[in-house]
This record gives structure tokens, sequence and C-alpha cells, in this order.
């Protein structure tokens, strides 16, 4: 496996987790109740797994990889993709104050968790196509097969030292439930 490989195989658990956020919108929206714990896994995963494992893979790996080979940063697809990650935390932090207000009690909050919602899987859906056919085939057209393992092994050691051995796995389990719940 690449490295763009394995973070096309995070691209699809992205994908899922949005698909299930989502359903859980819809439900918000026509006034039923989400299992609080359930949005607060959701929450973990967009924070841990999407953004504190997933995108510093990217910023901090692969994306210096393909500056030092001359793909640009600045007016480059390198600077979009870091642009397209800031607004996206904005956006989590959106849906985490409103899950925070709704847990509190405020009805009104399921507007701000929705309106949040909704951008951040508009701006995610286009974020992850870019990725996976722009970016990744410029990765694997430029980056060397040394390179490419290389990050694999860096890889690795972000997820056990950001978010701990185990827990990617656990996620991937966390997503199966859901999807069963949410997704039939």
């Amino acid at each position: 496996m690449t490295a763009t490989e394995q973070l096309k195989a995070e691209h699809k658990a992205i994908k899922l987790m949005l698909r299930i956020l989502d359903k859980m919108c819809e439900r918000l929206q026509s006034a039923n109740e989400v299992n609080p714990e359930h949005f607060e896994r959701v929450l973990e995963f967009l924070k841990v797994f999407a953004d504190k494992c997933h995108h510093a893979k990217e910023e901090e790996l692969l994306f210096p990889a393909l500056e030092n080979v001359g793909v640009p940063r600045e007016e480059g697809p390198i600077g979009v993709m870091l642009a397209e990650h800031n607004k996206a935390r904005e956006h989590v932090r959106g849906i985490g104050e409103g899950f925070a207000q709704y847990k509190a009690g405020d009805e009104g909050a399921a507007a701000k968790i929705v309106e949040n919602v909704k951008a951040y899987i508009r701006i995610l859906d286009a974020h992850i196509d870019k990725e996976d056919n722009v970016l990744y085939p410029v990765a694997d057209a430029r980056l060397p097969k040394s390179i490419q393992d290389e990050l694999i092994t860096k890889f690795d050691q972000v997820e056990n030292e950001r978010i701990g051995p185990g827990k990617h796995e656990e996620f991937h389990r966390m997503l199966e439930n859901l999807k069963k719940v949410y997704l039939g």
C-alpha cells in the first residue's frame, strides 16, 4: 500500500461518517432525538480521526514531501487543501459549540449544528474529491517509492503517537456500529 492509498482508505471512512452525520441532522431537523453519546463519538471522530490523524499526515508529512519535489504551496493545490482544512476545523468547532448548547437544553442549537454540519459536508466532499483525483495522482507521479514507503512508516508513527495504538481500529468499529443505526 502506498501513502496515498492509505489516505484514500481514510477518506472512505470519513465519507461514511459524513453520511452518518447527515442522517443524524435529518433526525435533528425533524425534532427527533439524537443519542448524545453517538454525537459525542462523531465529534471525537471528526476531531481525532479526521483532523488530528488524517489531516496531520497530510499537513506534516505528505504536503512537505510534495513541496520538496516542486509542488507549490502558495497559489497551488497544497495551499488550497490547507485553507480547506482550516475551514473544516471552523465548522467542527461550530458543531461542537452547537452540540454543547443542545445538551444544555437550548432547542435552537439544533439549527446551529445542522448549519455547520451541512457546510462541513459540502467542504469535505469537494475536498476529498480534489485530493483523490488531483493531488494524490500528482503525489503518485512525483514521489518515488522510497519516499512513499517512508511516508507510510511516518503515518504509522502519527497514528501511534497522536491517537494511540488500536484507536484507528476502534474508530472503524464505531463507524460500523453507527452505520447500522443511522444507515440501516
